[in-house]
């Protein structure tokens, strides 16, 4: 798994929210459970290099300031500010992200599969335009 850093790609070209297409970010209760995810879906065949553990600290610091810019002037007319602050309280609680390339719709159901064995928070999956529940 990869140290996530906020990559410019990773943002709204709109309002410059955190918005990265083609993955898929995963909020867990425990630490533990993220963790053990993420490893799964290496042995699993999924590349390191797609995975992203995100602790609640590095939600706050590198994805909770993406939407203070994304409202001004005005409020984002889509989801992915409210999005980022469901992440931003969740990452208050304590909770733990999961950053996933998923370029297709197999992809991403093959890390539900996954994450589904374990309790995680949200769900949810960018696309051009939607950000879908998983």
């Amino acid at each position: 798994m990869k140290h996530f850093t906020l990559e410019p790609k990773m943002r709204s070209s709109i309002g410059g929210a955190f918005y990265p297409t083609g993955y898929s970010m995963v909020m867990f209760p425990s630490a533990e459970d993220a963790n053990r995810i993420g490893h799964r879906l290496i042995e699993k065949g999924m590349s390191g290099d797609e995975i992203y553990l995100l602790p609640a600290q590095t939600v706050l610091d590198e994805i909770t300031p993406t939407v203070k810019s994304s409202d001004d002037p005005l409020p984002s007319a889509g989801t992915d500010a409210a999005t980022v602050r469901a992440y931003t309280k969740l990452a208050n609680e304590g909770h733990t992200g999961l950053l996933v390339r998923t370029r297709d719709s197999a992809t991403a159901e093959r890390l539900m599969e996954l994450v589904r064995t374990v309790p995680y928070s949200i769900a949810q999956r960018y696309r051009t335009l939607v950000i879908e529940d998983l």
